[in-house]
Order: structure tokens, then sequence, then C-alpha cells
């Protein structure tokens, strides 16, 4: 599941940012870089459960399980960081983007696959015990709950030009991301 879900996120990051940089979206491109956390994320979790053979006590499957869940947090805290600079970027330049069907047509994929994904992640986590991959999988879900919030932005844009909603929706992904990253840190104190 984690190999789907870094293979996916791999495509989907390099459709997302090629989109963006494409139309001047940071929404886009910011939703595209989600789609590199959701793959760091991917990393760090095929990285733990290849540990899993090796651990010999529960304080040290503890303490790799608390490494894997900082990572993931420490990914969603970076990528929240630059999507905000970038997004104060476009807004202190009026960079005003352009519609992307492309981008429309990579949200409206993620709406349909990151939701299933999530789940499956999150069935497994619960029944392994994994706070990793049960952090992975909030990561999948959150990816699509913003692929909503990105389609929204975007088909205003192309449809009635309200290129405003892009940089509203960036803050949004900036909201969610620092969000959640601050909480799985803070839970491994």
């Amino acid at each position: 599941m984690e190999y789907l879900t870094v293979g996916y996120s791999l495509l989907e990051a390099t459709i997302a940012i090629f989109a963006g940089l494409t139309a001047g979206s940071v929404a886009l491109l910011a939703w595209g870089m989600d789609s590199v956390a959701e793959l760091m994320s991917g990393v760090v979790l095929i990285w733990r459960l290849k540990r899993q053979e090796n651990l010999t006590s529960v304080e040290e499957e503890d303490e790799v399980e608390g490494k894997a869940v900082k990572l993931v947090g420490l990914s969603f805290l970076t990528l929240a960081g630059y999507v905000l600079y970038e997004t104060i970027k476009m807004l202190t330049t009026s960079s005003v983007p352009s519609p992307s069907s492309l981008g429309i047509v990579i949200a409206i994929a993620a709406l349909i696959f990151m939701p299933i994904l999530s789940y499956k992640k999150y069935i497994l986590g619960g029944r392994l015990e994994l706070r990793s991959l049960l952090a992975d999988a909030k990561e999948t879900l959150v990816c699509s709950l913003l692929s909503l919030a990105l389609l929204a932005g975007l088909t205003a844009n192309y449809l009635f030009g309200y290129w405003q909603i892009d940089p509203l929706v960036s803050l949004l992904i900036v909201g969610f991301l620092f969000k959640e990253g601050g909480e799985l840190i803070l839970s491994e104190g």
C-alpha cells in the first residue's frame, strides 16, 4: 500500500507542480507540494515497516514508531512554510493564475483515489496498532480534502475568472498542514 502511495504521489506531484507552474497557480503548486509531503510520508512508512522485522523490544519499537510519526509531522510543517511563502509572494506581486484544465483533472483523480487509499491505510493501521500508519492515513485524508478545495478554486477560476480563490485555497492548505504537523510532533513529545 505504501509503495502505491509513493508511486501515485510522485505522479500526482509531478503533474500538479507542472500544471501549477504553467498556470501560475500557487494553490495548484501548493497542492503538488502536498503530494510531495504525501510521498515523503509514504517513504517514512516504508522505512518504518522495514525496521519492524529487526526490532527486538517494545521500547525499540516505540522509539522507531515515534521517529516515524515525528518525520511525517515535520514533512507537514516544512511544506506549510513553503506554501505560506509562495502564497504571500503571490498576493504581494498580484500574480494572476491562468485557468488550468490539467489541474482540474488531477484534482478529480485525487478525489476518487485518495479517500479509498486513506480508508485502507486507516483500517490496516488500526489492525496493526501503528500510530505512524494512522498518521499517514490522516495525511492521505487531508490530501483528499484539500483536493476538494483545490477543485473548487480551480473550477471558479476556469469558469468565472475568480482567481482570488487561488490564494485563499492556498491559505486553507497552509492551515491544515500547520495543524496536522504540529499535532503529530506534539503527540510524540
